[in-house]
């Protein structure tokens, strides 16, 4: 018996295999050709054989009623499926201790792998140091290696390889909404190598997680940095929460600018006191000769990766590495892309209180080969003297993103407004100042360049291995 695929035959021992599936996930997703190729390997393992911990070192957990509190002292930092994405945790959800108390072992570990197990599956995140003490939801799975038998980073580089993921996403069940347990994957098998060439893979990793921790703190110190250098340490962490709710306040002299409330909004406004208390310049001032303005609308037309440019949008722009799809460059506007040291903050959307309407990124180093989408106000420095660098120091602070909020327009989806956002005063440290603390950010994305470069020259040892030992 014989079926045909558009791409390759898929005969009735696979159907066997599968426990007779007869969806066409499994078949046409390469997990099959995947697990064929490795059974020619001289050396595989079962994954659940080299793992350790919680349910053999393979779980998620069980649906749990969340609370959320905004009190650093009372929470934890709990990661989604889609967060565990993110290259910046500082602006993660918290969930009460007193939940996270009751579910020890979701708290991830370093070293451990990461999956996405509800929705989007197979999406995958190496723990590094700087994640110890932030929990998990139950959708992601986490994989825990036995690293008596199996190096870590290796075991990850594996699981995210185009041998590992197909296996993983292939075992998805459910009609809208996917899902895969963990004893869905517990037979994977797990190819082995010579220890030196695992240790060598792991290493690499490993030094990428480092340098991904390095760049998050880099990130938190330069925006320390910058408030104590315009002598307002006070706005470090300004406690957004539990501040009086902006309720019966009164405004005068009302220009014609806006009517709505929520721009004249009390706490907002203290905020903006603050800000142009000291030494500064308002934002369109510094932006004069640069940008200060969304990009172009256009019509997207899809390429291939070999003749096209990887589109990025406002939520995949937060990503480690953004998942956008890829269009014709020269079919699109110049526009598209990015200057070096633009500070793209995504400009349009909602306002809930963990969207990233509001919140910036920055654009530098690999990240200069991506096009970005129309949604988001670029930030260009007309100013030599006062670098992009320097201004995402401050665009990535609570105080910025509240400020922004607070200049929202629209109905269903906001805007900035684009007279108020103008008037955003800039407080302007000292020339060496703003020097060090831009240095900062530069070396933190000099960092997270890097630590993609280790990873995927590690990915491409482990797949150069299996491929000459499946030859």
């Amino acid at each position: 018996m014989k079926l045909v695929s558009l791409s390759h035959p898929v005969t009735s021992d696979w159907l066997a295999d599968q426990g007779f599936r007869l969806d066409p996930s499994p078949y046409l997703s390469g997990a099959l050709e995947a697990r064929k190729l490795l059974e020619r390997l001289p050396d595989t393992v079962r994954l659940n054989n080299v793992t350790m911990g919680h349910n053999a070192g393979i779980f998620n957990g069980p649906k749990f009623s969340r609370v959320y509190l905004d009190d650093a002292k009372y929470t934890v930092p709990f990661l989604g499926s889609t967060d565990m994405m993110e290259a910046d945790f500082s602006f993660l959800p918290r969930l009460s201790t007193k939940v996270a108390d009751k579910f020890p072992y979701l708290e991830v570990k370093p070293g451990m792998t990461l999956i996405s197990c509800s929705g989007t599956v197979g999406r995958m995140a190496y723990v590094r140091p700087d994640m110890a003490g932030i929990w998990s939801s139950q959708h992601v799975m986490k994989v825990a290696a036995n690293t008596e038998r199996i190096p870590s980073g290796y075991l990850y580089t594996f699981l995210r390889s185009k041998f590992g993921v197909p296996m993983i996403a292939s075992s998805a069940y459910g009609a809208i909404i996917q899902h895969i347990e963990p004893h869905h994957i517990a037979d994977l098998p797990v190819p082995r190598f010579d220890a030196k060439l695992e240790e060598h893979i792991h290493r690499m990793v490993e030094i990428s997680a480092r340098l991904r921790a390095r760049f998050q703190v880099g990130l938190v110190a330069a925006t320390e940095d910058f408030f104590r250098s315009v002598d307002l340490p006070e706005l470090i962490d300004i406690r957004w929460h539990q501040q009086d709710r902006d309720l019966g306040f009164e405004v005068n002299e009302i220009r014609p600018t806006t009517l709505r409330a929520l721009n004249f909004a009390p706490r907002a406004r203290r905020l903006i006191a603050k800000l142009g208390s000291v030494p500064g310049k308002t934002l369109g001032e510094i932006c004069t000769g640069g940008q200060l303005g969304s990009g172009a609308r256009f019509k997207r037309i899809d390429a291939d990766p070999e003749h096209g440019v990887q589109l990025v949008g406002q939520r995949q722009g937060f990503w480690l590495r953004p998942e956008g799809r890829w269009i014709s460059a020269e079919q699109a506007p110049p526009g598209i892309f990015a200057q070096d040291e633009t500070v793209m903050i995504a400009a349009q959307g909602t306002l809930g209180e963990h969207e990233v309407f509001c919140r910036p990124l920055f654009v530098t180093g690999s990240w200069l080969n991506y096009v970005y989408t129309q949604h988001f106000l670029r930030v260009v420095s007309g100013d030599p003297e006062i670098p992009g660098a320097y201004l995402f120091a401050f665009f990535r602070s609570e105080a910025a993103f509240r400020l922004l909020r607070s200049l929202s327009v629209g109905g269903k989806q906001q805007d900035i407004h684009e007279t108020l956002r103008a008037e955003i005063p800039i407080p302007l440290a000292a020339p060496e100042d703003r020097h060090r603390i831009a240095e900062t950010v530069r070396r933190a994305y000099r960092n997270r360049d890097r630590a993609d470069v280790l990873e995927d020259q590690a990915l491409a040892l482990l797949t150069e291995a299996i491929e000459e030992a499946a030859a």
